[in-house]
């Protein structure tokens, strides 16, 4: 870090030191979280940051954007090449603003929306209450079925003929299967709906041709860019030609002003590094390393929604170990391991609380963990949760975290760019 910081504020200075000493010491397994490169953290700490530039490449309503209007343009050129869609938005400052540009590019407020309820694994923006989704329009929930843990498609169908909403949403943020977006998009064209699918969680299976692309199924495609595409925190949305004049017009001036262009230059060097050989390969071992760790728990004795996974992440059942989510997130934290706690499908706690605990491997495999140490993790975790209260098994654990964290140096790692 800049000595600069460390002279100017050293609050701050510290603050960041820390914080990367968490990252290079603990287990990152939050299923939402990565590491981005060297070169997206540079593009981030850019003088990019400085400049207005409201408007789209080569039509702003400022002046001295040439140089912006580069890197917003290679965004998304990139994008282009890694989704194939026919028009995109890279203004989006994070995945919830993505969402509410799509929704409202095609619905007006009022309207009803169907999306996957947050207690089944959907997302805050796909109709929660407390939620803009949920305030803003009429909201309709789907879930996923008692006995598999897997999205209940008839009932999708059975609400979507019943209510007939202008927006149905597919995507989730703690599903762990592949999700049929052929089937959302029949169901969407039989009752007269648009059909926005949410990949923030899968965008880097997508990207890699390892999970089915929503592109040719849905009106537009949102996303974020910093979870398993391992780009910095931000939103794009991908969009039919015929949306693509309401949908740019809706994220500005509709949302927001000026776009954040040093964060829209890393977003560009992310899309660079997906393009390169080595992500596909990469993308495989994040699926192979969820499948691993997904088997060794299972094996363990715990229980999985759904009973494994697909993608990269999956979602604990704790409630047969007598645990609440918040109970095992605090434990699994003392040992170093850091995980979120999670609602489970018909989960009796509250959403502070919760009956589960979502693992996601992006961030491991990024530092270069494969299937032999997912073995190892899944150990480690068992044997915290079958004694949470214990801090000397916490501390045991710890210590060997932080042997195998050093092992795998987390800036070591170089993506091959195209």
């Amino acid at each position: 870090m800049s000595h600069e910081l460390r002279q100017q504020d050293p609050a701050i200075h510290a603050a960041i030191a820390s914080e990367q000493e968490r990252q290079c010491s603990t287990l990152e397994m939050i299923a939402s979280e990565n590491f981005a490169s060297p070169a997206v953290l540079e593009a981030l700490g850019s003088v990019m940051n400085n400049k207005y530039a409201e408007g789209l490449p080569g039509k702003r309503y400022y002046g001295g954007c040439e140089f912006v209007d580069v890197a917003e343009t290679l965004a998304l050129e990139r994008l282009y090449a890694l989704f194939g869609a026919e028009h995109a938005n890279v203004q989006a400052h994070s995945g919830a603003s993505a969402n509410l540009a799509a929704y409202l590019a095609v619905a007006d407020p009022g309207s009803t929306l169907l999306g996957m309820s947050l207690a089944h694994g959907g997302h805050l923006t796909h109709g929660h209450p407390v939620s803009f989704s949920g305030r803003l329009f009429k909201a309709v929930q789907y879930g996923v079925r008692v006995d598999d843990g897997r999205i209940d498609y008839e009932q999708v169908e059975a609400l979507a003929r019943e209510h007939r909403p202008r927006l149905i949403v597919a995507g989730a943020s703690a599903y762990p299967r592949v999700i049929d977006f052929e089937r959302f998009a029949r169901v969407a064209r039989e009752v007269g709906a648009a059909l926005v699918v949410d990949m923030a969680h899968i965008a880097g299976l997508v990207a890699a041709g390892l999970h089915p692309s929503p592109v040719p199924h849905a009106d537009l495609v949102t996303s974020t860019t910093h979870k398993t595409l391992r780009g910095p925190r931000g939103g794009f949305v991908l969009a039919r030609a015929a949306h693509a004049e309401k949908l740019d017009k809706t994220v500005f001036p509709g949302l927001q002003g000026g776009p954040l262009m040093h964060v829209i230059a890393a977003k560009a060097v992310c899309f660079g590094e997906a393009l390169g050989p080595g992500f596909r390969a990469y993308q495989q071992r994040v699926i192979d390393n969820a499948q691993r760790l997904a088997s060794s728990l299972r094996e363990r004795g715990f229980d999985l929604v759904s009973g494994g996974t697909d993608n990269h992440l999956m979602l604990v059942d704790l409630r047969p170990r007598g645990l609440t989510g918040k109970q095992a997130e605090e434990a699994l934290h003392r040992a170093h391991i850091t995980v979120n706690k999670n609602a489970v499908p018909n989960d009796p706690q509250k959403p502070w609380v919760t009956s589960g605990i979502r693992i996601g491997t992006p961030a491991l495999s990024t530092r270069g963990f494969g299937t032999d140490e997912m073995t190892m993790i899944a150990g480690w975790i068992v044997r915290v949760l079958e004694q949470p209260d214990d801090s000397k098994v916490a501390e045991q654990v710890g210590r060997e975290v932080r042997q195998l964290s050093a092992s795998f140096p987390l800036f070591a790692w170089e993506p091959v760019r195209a």
